[in-house]
């Protein structure tokens, strides 16, 4: 449908994922982006290389642990996703509540009463202050102090709780291992962060900046929250003019009058769980119906797919960094081919740059 052809290209586009549009830098890609999709790291760093322009992977982690500009931690949905380190304490604030309430019932499964979880907090607080950085297997080995069984989710869930109160964020990767650090330590506050309903309409804003066109039901599906905080957020933008309609969906002010470039088709390798393929309700614009199982397989996978202006062409696997295979939904015309190689090529030398 033309339609959809027209809302994928504008998104992909917002992405940096189309119309030839790629940031400089890791830290302007999270900008852009908002909120690169980190439950696994590699695939964090491939979702941040697809919309930049020779960004390596010493770039990136310059950008986590140097600049400190990105940071990953627990945000939308309760997954873990790498943003602008600026906004970590407005999102915080706004998604952890909720977060935390909707996993009260597994915490309970866990024997993690609230009494537990304040005193993992300060413990938690403590050993960083004094050890850190620390990683997941360290700080485990402080927990079972509180007598919290180092197998299972406990741990973990501790670990995640006192994120989500602002205790700590990751911080330096050591030996390729993730660590965590006092979120005061590696990130000073600075300012008052945003609150209530301007906090909402702020991340309805950046969310429709980096997906537009796209509805209240999208952003409610992306965020987490309520569909009617949604129309709340949208209600706060329209009033503000900062929205406008784009036939049923939204876009951000000043929209009307962009122009989809045409000419070769701009062909990207998206990684695993790429939030160009979560960040909506329903996928039709971006992937053909008949191949939506060859995306979504089941249990909770989401394939590295290939897509041209924005529309999913092909999966694609690798095995090491110089293994990269390619399955077409349908034979690819010359000029995707060309670009498809050209991704392989830029994936290989960002996983291998020293062959």
């Amino acid at each position: 449908m033309r339609e959809h052809e027209s809302v994928r290209r504008l998104r992909a586009r917002a992405q940096a994922l189309a119309g030839g549009v790629r940031e400089a830098s890791a830290a302007a890609v999270v900008r852009r982006a908002f909120a690169i999709q980190a439950q696994d790291a590699t695939a964090a760093d491939l979702g941040i290389r697809v919309r930049g322009r020779d960004i390596t992977a010493t770039g990136i982690r310059t950008a986590y642990e140097e600049e400190r500009s990105i940071v990953r931690g627990w945000f939308m949905r309760g997954t873990l996703h790498t943003i602008p380190s600026e906004d970590l304490r407005w999102v915080l604030r706004l998604l952890a509540p909720r977060i935390l309430t909707g996993t009260s019932l597994r915490y309970r499964q866990l024997g993690l009463d609230d009494d537990r979880r304040r005193r993992a907090d300060r413990l938690i607080r403590r050993v960083l202050a004094t050890h850190g950085p620390l990683t997941r297997a360290e700080l485990t080995e402080h927990l079972t102090t509180l007598g919290v069984p180092a197998d299972g989710q406990a741990p973990f869930h501790l670990i995640r709780h006192a994120a989500l109160g602002g205790v700590l964020c990751h911080g330096p990767r050591r030996d390729g291992v993730a660590t965590y650090v006092l979120l005061d330590d590696w990130l000073p506050s600075s300012g008052s962060p945003l609150e209530g309903t301007a906090a909402l309409a702020e991340l309805a804003r950046r969310y429709l900046a980096a997906h537009a066109p796209a509805t209240p039901e999208d952003f409610a599906a992306w965020s987490g929250l309520p569909v009617t905080w949604a129309g709340k957020a949208w209600k706060a933008l329209a009033q503000s003019g900062a929205i406008n309609e784009h036939g049923t969906q939204t876009v951000p002010a000043g929209w009307e009058d962009l122009e989809v470039a045409s000419g070769a088709p701009d062909v990207r390798m998206l990684p695993a769980y790429d939030n160009y393929l979560v960040g909506y309700r329903t996928r039709e614009a971006s992937v053909p119906v008949s191949h939506h199982a060859r995306v979504w397989p089941g249990g909770g996978i989401i394939r590295p797919t290939v897509i041209a202006d924005g529309l999913v062409v092909a999966t694609w696997t690798r095995s090491g960094a110089r293994s990269i295979q390619v399955a077409a939904f349908e034979p690819l015309p010359p000029e995707i081919l060309l670009g498809v190689d050209a991704e392989v090529a830029a994936i290989t030398r960002f996983l291998r740059p020293d062959q």
